[in-house]
């Protein structure tokens, strides 16, 4: 059995697409494009696809990952277009390869969000920016289905900055706008990214006239030294260059000295 891990977006208007919605264009993507499933035992059969930490409805995303389990083997880069097209637009699947290593979900570690502030001088976000830095906890209430939950939102984020842009096609010259990027360590209880706006308006009384524009750039490993988020399927990649390499190297090792 091939395993086959997948690295998808929600863009544009389809980041409001839920995650049962994704669920279901993708399992009619695999039937468009042949792909030979495998799948679950039992009355109700599904496909074998594994999700891992999908972003919530309404969030934007450059870096959503899932596996795929085939009864026969494919080219990932092949199998990926022909997925790729079978998607609705925004609904993108990017990058491919095999699975040669075990814990994906596991490498899931961090991710890396942007923040569209409309309406709000960067001044402003910037002095929210310092005070958040300043406070050792910053504690905030999220609505669960057992009640209301209070939590420190500051010790998961590893770091909150406010970036440089150039004017945007989509919005006036004179309306204020300030981009946030913000690193967040997967832990428990989840930051998500409106956690961490609850904290600025609480440390900062930060409060955006309009709904965040919110989207995940990248997640994966976080790399302790620089501070940032890596590529989770780099390790499949640099297990699958060595397999290759195996064979020439024998090859190589094979051949009498001398010979042409």
């Amino acid at each position: 059995m091939q395993r086959i891990r997948l690295r998808y977006t929600k863009r544009g208007r389809l980041r409001f697409t839920s995650h049962r919605d994704f669920q279901r264009a993708f399992e009619r993507a695999l039937r468009r494009a042949e792909v030979p499933m495998a799948y679950s035992a039992g009355f109700t059969p599904h496909p074998k696809v594994s999700y891992a930490n999908a972003a919530p409805t309404g969030t934007g995303s450059e870096a959503e990952y899932l596996e795929i389990a085939l009864t026969a083997p494919r080219d990932p880069e092949t199998l990926r277009g022909l997925l790729d097209e079978s998607m609705p637009a925004g609904l993108d699947i990017t990058d491919a390869v095999e699975a040669h290593t075990s814990g994906l979900a596991d490498r899931l570690a961090a991710s890396l969000w942007e923040l569209r502030l409309d309406g709000v001088d960067p001044a402003e976000v910037r002095r929210a920016v310092d005070a958040f830095h300043a406070a050792d906890t910053v504690e905030v209430q999220r609505a669960t289905k057992n009640g209301v939950r209070t939590f420190d939102c500051r010790s998961a984020v590893s770091s909150l900055e406010i970036v440089e842009t150039q004017p945007q096609a989509d919005r006036p010259e004179d309306r204020p706008c300030a981009i946030l990027r913000l690193v967040v360590r997967h832990v428990t209880p989840a930051v998500r990214p409106d956690d961490v706006l609850s904290g600025l308006r609480a440390v900062a009384d930060l409060a955006p006239p309009v709904p965040a524009a919110v989207t995940r750039l990248a997640q994966g490993p976080f790399d302790e030294e620089t501070g940032t988020v890596t590529d989770p399927l780099a390790p499949d990649r640099e297990a699958a260059q060595a397999k290759t390499a195996e064979p020439a190297a024998a090859a190589t090792a094979a051949t009498p000295e001398g010979s042409v």
